[in-house]
């Protein structure tokens, strides 16, 4: 039989920066429409700097080239342009990460942020039925006022999302440090996720579960040096949102030979497979499940699991999730596979 086609497979993604998925030729592309003069010299130029020694160095990159993000328009073309991929992926809900803080600091508008990001989400939702929402996420390595300040403006426009989260660089910043903030973000209705365990240690992933209450663990790789912890999250059935390439790509494992998302899925673990920052990383969310399941020697009911935790572990309507699961498994009839 030939193998199933795990492009195709339905899936959810759940750890996306939109700002991640800035390919070269857009950022280009929206510096002339900006008149925005870029530090490098071509197209071309600007893909060879996508290689990264760790975190950090990928963040002066990154935080560099979103410079060229203006206004509404480019916010909305920047999330088509992802949807258009990952549709082509198999992705049918995405819930897109966005950084405010590096944006309102430039002048940005917060409303031109989730204006334009949100017109992108609903074409997607009228014409290619796929469904989603926006997570805010607070600059982990910013003063917390500055989180403060822009949950307090985006309260303005809570219909506007569906949960908050915690990025940018992890180590020597704590979860617990921004527990008021995802205080204030829970009681007006807004689910919580939190980067931890990706370059900090498995207790950061404690420290987000405890303090933050946060629902779901973006990356959590870390988790395997805690047996205890490993247990708890199978048991509580809490979802992490491992990023293989991204995880390579930065140093936070040698090779996906060695990416423990095996060992955590053998542990009972929910875990999702997801791009992060595509356009840096090599690699949109099927890529990401192809290189895996090479790597890995993932079985095509271990991919169609994957796939299943991503749509069950989604902040999205359960009859949403219902349907998804039932084009998961319309998947692995076309395939030949059984159902589970």
């Amino acid at each position: 039989m030939t193998a199933p086609d795990l492009y195709s497979l339905p899936k959810a993604e759940l750890h996306l920066h939109i700002e991640g998925t800035l390919e070269p030729d857009l950022a280009f592309e929206l510096a002339d429409r900006n008149r925005i003069t870029l530090p490098f010299a071509s197209v071309d130029d600007l893909a060879a700097r996508y290689d990264f020694t760790d975190l950090q160095s990928f963040l002066n990159l990154y935080y560099a080239t979103m410079d060229v993000l203006r206004t509404e328009d480019d916010f909305a073309e920047l999330t088509r342009r992802y949807l258009q991929r990952a549709t082509a992926q198999g992705v049918r809900h995405a819930e897109i990460f966005f950084d405010p803080q590096a944006h309102v600091a430039r002048g940005v508008p917060f409303e031109a942020i989730v204006d334009g990001i949100g017109a992108a989400l609903a074409d997607a939702s009228r014409d290619r039925d796929v469904s989603g929402g926006l997570i805010l996420c607070f600059l982990r390595d910013h003063p917390v006022d500055g989180a403060e300040n822009v949950l307090t403006a985006a309260l303005e426009r809570v219909d506007s999302l569906i949960g908050v989260g915690l990025d940018s660089a992890e180590v020597g910043y704590p979860p617990s440090l921004f527990t008021r903030v995802f205080d204030r973000a829970r009681a007006h209705g807004l689910h919580a996720v939190a980067h931890a365990g990706e370059e900090g240690p498995a207790s950061y992933i404690s420290e987000a579960l405890d303090l933050l209450r946060a629902e779901r663990i973006d990356h959590g790789i870390r988790a395997v040096e805690d047996p205890a912890l490993i247990e708890f999250l199978a048991q509580e059935e809490i979802a992490l949102t491992v990023c293989p390439l991204s995880n390579v790509r930065l140093r936070a494992v040698p090779d996906l030979a060695a990416h423990p998302l095996r060992t955590l899925m053998e542990a009972g673990v929910r875990v999702t497979v997801n791009s992060d920052d595509p356009a840096y990383f090599g690699g949109y969310i099927g890529d990401n499940f192809v290189a895996v399941a090479d790597a890995l020697d993932l079985t095509p009911l271990e991919a169609m699991r994957l796939a299943q935790n991503s749509v069950e572990s989604a902040f999205a309507p359960l009859d949403r999730k219902v349907a998804l699961l039932h084009e998961i498994d319309g998947w692995a009839e076309r395939a030949g596979l059984p159902l589970t």
